[in-house]
């Protein structure tokens, strides 16, 4: 192979080469991440295989733009670093993947082969990457050779698609990322789904068979088989409720949605009242229940708990199951489906209660709460598709989260398990460029806002319409109010904040100012503006004086 710019000069035929080659051959298209010293020899292939570069102004967005580019487009998100510094800037992005379970692939490169460890004062050494990373994400690899590096991509991939998603790091030490390839690609792997236990999928369908009362968890797990949990809620006649990862697996507007209502007390104390609860692909974690449980505890009850994970050592936790199935989602659905028939007429009206459960959630939560409203109104003039990206503000979980009216599992791009701040902003981005037809919008308090705004500049490089909706409450409210109730005199939590809007137009963006007391006049028509220009636009909305 001759790089198509290297003028017949086999120098070129590197173990860059092997890298995107491979990158390309299990579809690649984008890669996020910032050209340095040491990852250069991964850039220099990118042209030639079509694959576009998106450099944000961090690592960290680097990261949080690929989890938003794979939540909306399905893709695993590919981000490239150099080495040092580079690398250990997106952890925390690696660290989100993981936390929600979700496939990023991370290619750095590493010292040359035979300076492991030896400490001579190269530029970004570090004692042991590989090492490091590997006690954080699902798996980190330290290549031995181009061959090495082009097949550890294709293992990276068949992870994603057999086993329970997170992230990947490879490492190719410098003199193999500059080092010649024999032009060895691995091909992809084949999707082989985990044959599930034949016997378990037949006792499940008896039980739901069976049941009276019956009621679905949805989780991020059970994302692919959307269209089917619908299918079988309306064969069942069950109430559907989904974690914030799960949101939007059951179209919201359906009569048996509940929603990504978990928290709720009314939404846990139905499924206690469940004679047959399935767990569809979640944990089930306190991020979600905040501090409530899903099901009955107590190991002699007459409840069954029918749980469904591509993870072994998913499906005892935080709720102990009778009836366990191990593989993926979309598989179990469809062997239920090909067993059960309609019911005989005992089960109790799922429609019903489902309509009783979004009155009981509709009083728990707080709709006039500023994170709801903006939400709404931000759905109301973007489109029912509209895809929001938040953040660990409380505007998003107070707010977007239980406020949008998802009809798709991709329009909430949010990590409620690992509750970083800086997220959104970032993931906005990756959703736009993953769906550059699609509507997607950002809100974020400007709390989380001040931690990634940086990549405001880089959505005016990208020429991004996206709505970037930061709602100033004056710093980190949130804690502030947890200081309070511990009876800590507030301190550190009220904090100087820019004009974001006089920031953004620094940048080259559009900028507007909304007043709380005008939102529902102003902030719909901002939105619209925002949609259809040419750049992307900051809409600082002001909940307290600045």
């Amino acid at each position: 192979m001759t790089d198509a710019n290297d003028n017949g000069n086999l120098a070129y035929e590197n173990g860059g080469l092997a890298v995107v080659a491979a990158l390309a051959a299990h579809g690649v298209d984008t890669v996020f991440g910032i050209p340095g010293t040491h990852n250069l020899e991964f850039y220099r292939h990118l042209h030639r295989f079509g694959i576009r570069a998106i450099t944000p102004r961090h690592e960290q967005g680097a990261g949080y733009a690929a989890d938003g580019y794979f939540v909306v487009s399905g893709r695993p998100g590919v981000v490239i670093t150099t080495s040092g510094p580079g690398l250990t800037n997106v952890i925390t992005a690696a660290a989100t993947a993981y936390a929600e379970s979700r496939p990023m692939l991370i290619l750095s490169p590493g010292v040359p082969t035979g300076l492991e460890r030896a400490d001579v004062g190269m530029l970004h050494e570090t004692k042991d990457s590989s090492g490091a990373l590997s006690h954080l994400l699902v798996a980190a690899h330290r290549t031995r050779t181009a061959e090495g590096a082009a097949q550890a991509i294709a293992d990276a991939f068949a992870l994603f698609e057999g086993s329970r998603p997170g992230p990947v790091h490879i490492e190719v030490p410098l003199d193999v990322l500059e080092g010649g390839w024999h032009g060895t690609t691995a091909a992809p792997w084949p999707s082989r789904p985990r044959p599930l236990d034949e016997d378990a999928v037949d006792t499940a369908a008896e039980a739901l068979a069976g049941s009276v009362r019956p009621l679905i968890i949805a989780g991020g797990g059970a994302r692919r088989a959307a269209d089917r949990i619908t299918r079988l809620a309306e064969l069942l006649d069950a109430p559907v409720a989904t974690t914030a990862n799960g949101k939007g697996i059951v179209d919201e507007t359906h009569p048996l949605a509940v929603g990504a209502n978990v928290r709720f007390p009314s939404v846990q104390q139905a499924s206690r009242e469940a004679d047959v609860l399935l767990v569809l692909g979640t944990e089930i974690a306190d991020s979600d229940l905040w501090g409530g449980m899903i099901g009955i505890q107590e190991e002699n009850t007459t409840q069954t708990v029918i749980r469904c994970d591509i993870d072994p050592d998913q499906l005892h936790k935080n709720l102990r199951g009778q009836v366990l199935v191990l593989g993926d989602a979309t598989a179990f659905v469809d062997g239920l489906l090909t067993r059960l028939g309609k019911g005989d007429g005992s089960r109790e009206d799922g429609t019903a209660r489902a309509a009783q459960l979004r009155r009981e959630v509709a009083h728990d939560f707080d709709a006039t709460h500023i994170g709801a409203r903006v939400t709404a109104l931000v759905q109301e003039a973007a489109g029912h598709d509209v895809v929001i990206a938040g953040d660990s503000s409380r505007v998003t979980y107070d707010g977007t989260v239980h406020a949008l009216v998802a009809r798709t599992p991709d329009q909430l791009l949010y990590m409620p398990g690992y509750a970083t701040l800086g997220y959104g902003i970032p993931a906005a981005i990756g959703g736009r460029l993953a769906a550059p037809d699609r509507p997607v919008a950002c809100i974020v308090g400007d709390g989380a806002a001040m931690f990634a705004i940086q990549e405001i500049a880089t959505a005016v490089e990208l020429a991004l319409p996206i709505p970037f909706v930061i709602v100033d409450n004056g710093g980190y409210e949130e804690i502030e109010h947890q200081m309070v109730e511990r009876g800590i005199e507030p301190f550190a939590v009220r904090l100087h904040r820019p004009d974001f809007a006089l920031l953004a137009e620094s940048m080259g963006a559009r900028g507007a100012t909304v007043a709380h007391t005008d939102l529902d006049e102003h902030l719909p028509r901002e939105v619209r503006t925002a949609l259809a220009a040419d750049r992307p636009t900051v809409i600082h909305v002001l909940e307290q004086q600045a």
